[in-house]
């Protein structure tokens, strides 16, 4: 060895250099082939083991085959209240995972899927757990119960025909309640509940012109006498919101973002006024009059010093009576109107509240964590010309129509289909001529 590295050192440099290079080729070699051999012969197989919790993933899997398509409604409820309180004792526990299980299970629209992301967690909980153990005493509770043999909303006037064909009218206005939120700063929800109140009044007071024209074709009921528009706003309360908007003296006074948002395309205000309510093709004016009327409540009461924001029963109630009846205090109640629904007599207040916390539509009309959100910017010149395009040439009746003796009421001229936007502006309308503003 010795001999050998003495002649290592006598070689040039450049023989040296290729020695090393031949060496670790071998070496390399050596290594590619030693584990190929290895290889060949199994010994780097990973056999694997049975996972120690199979049988809560083979339970797991037992449900996958439950197919949920294949359950009839009232097993389907049935499941849901039996899944709902063993997830109630789930959340006793882990509070986390129960409220992720909730809202997919919620998404999904399945029970099952409670019963296999339980399942899925019990890998990490011991058999007879203190958990198991109460949702087992509250799934015994529940099955104490007899099912009904009918399932209905709890909300009696929610099981009217009347208002199967009204939340189809009013989902295919989303577009335009939830634009008309959004340029009022008022969650959508709240302007849909004081549509609800009003519609189910007219729906309960025209039950033949439901049955004729309006159940038919699931379409909102539009007024043009005494009170105008899908939400019944009177001449003078519209009148007096576009005068709020523009005095920042006013306790009504909403912000400088607000002043423009009802700017006029002519002199002639009262009758364009009329026309912006009482349009059977676009209902957008009509959302943007009821937030304002909202909004304008809110703000005051809050400068008299009670915020009623949360309080969306009283907000209703206040829209129906007017800014004449909004008088501030301490202790603020849900009334308005009485109207009686298959029987039963409810306040316009307590129609728009029922609808509110309901969770009806709540897919195109979710909660809102601000009902009301303040806005500084103002509108652009371009946002207000689209707002006044929004205003279709629909035909409408005379105006002051009601106060003829010899005339009979109107009736509406058609139902178009939902609008291309939220303003309903065909861009490819020759007929249409560029609006104008006015400030």
């Amino acid at each position: 060895m010795k001999q050998v590295w003495a002649d290592f050192k006598l070689r040039p440099l450049w023989r040296k250099i290729c020695d090393i290079l031949l060496l670790l080729f071998a070496a390399a070699g050596f290594a590619i082939i030693a584990a190929w051999a290895l290889y060949q012969l199994g010994v780097t197989n990973n056999k694997g083991a049975v996972d120690k919790n199979n049988r809560y993933l083979m339970s797991v899997a037992e449900i996958e085959n439950m197919p949920s398509s294949t359950l009839t409604t009232e097993q389907t409820n049935a499941l849901w209240s039996i899944t709902m309180a063993r997830l109630a004792a789930f959340g006793r526990y882990y509070p986390v995972n129960a409220r992720l299980i909730l809202r997919a299970a919620l998404a999904a629209d399945n029970p099952l899927l409670v019963e296999r992301m339980v399942a899925a967690t019990g890998v990490y909980i011991d058999d007879n757990s203190p958990c198991d153990r109460l949702a087992d005493r509250l799934e015994a509770t529940v099955n104490e119960v007899p099912l009904p043999q009918t399932y209905t909303n709890v909300i009696p006037w929610m099981n009217t025909p009347e208002w199967a064909a009204l939340k189809v009218a009013i989902a295919s206005d989303s577009a335009l309640i939830n634009e008309a939120g959004r340029l009022t700063g008022v969650e959508p929800r709240l302007i849909v509940g004081c549509l609800v109140g009003e519609q189910i009044r007219l729906f309960n007071s025209k039950r033949e012109m439901f049955k004729k024209y309006l159940g038919p074709v699931k379409v909102l009921s539009v007024q043009s006498q005494f009170s105008y528009g899908v939400n019944g706003i009177k001449d003078f309360t519209a009148e007096a919101v576009e005068q709020h908007l523009q005095d920042p003296t006013s306790e009504y006074y909403m912000g400088r973002g607000y002043e423009h948002l009802l700017d006029f395309e002519t002199d002639d205000h009262v009758t364009e006024r009329y026309n912006r309510l009482v349009d059977y093709r676009n209902h957008l004016y009509s959302y943007i009059y009821t937030g304002c009327i909202l909004h304008q409540t809110m703000l005051q009461w809050r400068r008299a010093g009670y915020d009623i924001s949360d309080r969306p029963d009283v907000l209703f109630t206040l829209f129906n009576v007017g800014f004449s009846q909004s008088v501030p205090k301490p202790d603020p109640q849900c009334g308005g109107s009485h109207i009686e629904v298959d029987g039963r007599v409810y306040t316009f207040g307590a129609l728009g509240f029922d609808f509110y916390y309901s969770g009806e539509l709540a897919d195109v009309f979710p909660f809102c964590e601000k009902r009301f959100v303040a806005k500084d910017e103002a509108l652009t010149r371009d946002e207000i010309e689209r707002i006044q395009a929004s205003m279709s040439d629909c035909a409408r009746p005379v105006r002051g129509l009601e106060y003829r003796v010899d005339s009979a009421p109107a009736q509406p001229q058609g139902y178009p289909a939902e609008p291309k936007d939220p303003y309903g502006i065909d861009p490819d309308d020759p007929s249409r001529s560029t609006p104008h503003h006015s400030f």
